[in-house]
């Protein structure tokens, strides 16, 4: 799932998200033990997928990201001043 798909989910949503990923997590790790090797790399980006998740939660938490991204490439001022040359 990618980030902004997950920062636009709300608070319920989010944590419903990180149990189905809990338990798919779950169940790829106990067909691994039983010797399917299918579903090796969904292994792999479930574990990511959960970070994730719990990264945004622990934001809002935080309130580290309550202001929304600032969008690429947009014209920056400058702070500098401009001198005259003779």
């Amino acid at each position: 799932m990618e980030l902004e798909k997950i920062r636009n989910l709300s608070d319920e949503e989010l944590k419903s998200e990180q149990v189905k990923a809990a338990e798919q997590l779950f169940r790829i790790r106990f067909q691994k033990s039983l010797g399917n090797t299918e579903g090796l790399k969904k292994l792999r980006t479930l574990k990511l997928d959960i970070a994730r998740i719990k990264t945004v939660a622990r934001e809002r938490e935080l309130g580290v990201r309550a202001q929304p991204v600032a969008v690429a490439g947009a014209p920056k001022k400058s702070t500098r001043k401009k001198v005259k040359k003779d």
